[in-house]
């Protein structure tokens, strides 16, 4: 399902066409929240809740970088949200996977910066900014595998989730606009039912069989009465 679909659907299922209504806006003496702007909102999220519901390693990404020698700071990428992992890669080409620890835990371990090696931990200083422990000696290369916001399908037009768990998102999108609408509850409760339905699939997918290797593991087995 592309974004031109989930948005006349959306129209369709709650039979609105959310006409533009008018507010007060602290800059301006009057503002427009466009019909488009109200069916984008209930669709952005509808997303927000799916990835941060199921880790489907589909919005995983890689990023390298470098440290810098006698510094214990590392920049997080600017679509950071999650760390999976973060390696440094030493002088043979060997990947160190650090320790995700406390800011208090590095501090405590190594109360000055001016203890230098090879990071061991690593820990999430603010929204931007990792702390090592030890400082890095050199200008090593980093790795970091972490979790972040796929672009939305209101600007992509089409995306994995849409094209493969569009129920998810469409009744994700409905339980949002129904909401908005302020509706019956008992409609509420049945897109809600659905919503939840479809994501039962998206975390057997996301979080069960992406996550399995059949040799290790064994297939997927469903209980038998």
């Amino acid at each position: 399902m592309n974004y031109t679909q989930l948005f006349e659907t959306i129209k369709g299922y709650v039979e609105n066409d959310f006409p533009n209504t008018q507010f007060t806006d602290p800059d301006a003496a009057t503002a427009t929240f466009t019909s488009k702007e109200q069916i984008d909102t209930f669709i952005e999220q509808a997303e927000q809740r799916i990835y941060n519901s199921v880790q489907f390693p589909n919005f995983r990404r890689n990023q390298t970088g470098t440290t810098t020698a006698s510094n214990e700071y590392l920049s997080a990428p600017a679509d950071f949200l999650g760390s999976y992992s973060l390696a440094v890669i030493d002088g043979s080409g060997n990947y160190n996977y650090l320790l995700n620890k406390d800011v208090n835990f590095i501090r405590e371990a190594y109360p000055g910066p001016s203890t230098e090696g090879l990071p061991k931990y690593y820990a999430l200083f603010d929204n931007n900014t990792f702390i090592l422990g030890p400082t890095p000696d050199d200008a090593y290369s980093v790795e970091i595998h972490y979790f972040y916001y796929p672009e939305s399908i209101v600007t992509a037009s089409t995306t994995w989730l849409g094209d493969n768990f569009d129920s998810a998102l469409l009744y994700g999108a409905l339980v949002e606009a129904y909401t908005y609408m302020k509706g019956e509850q008992d409609v509420i409760a049945l897109y809600n039912k659905r919503y939840e339905e479809a994501m039962i699939l998206a975390k057997r997918l996301g979080d069960g069989m992406e996550r399995r290797d059949a040799y290790r593991s064994g297939q997927t087995r469903m209980s038998v009465n």
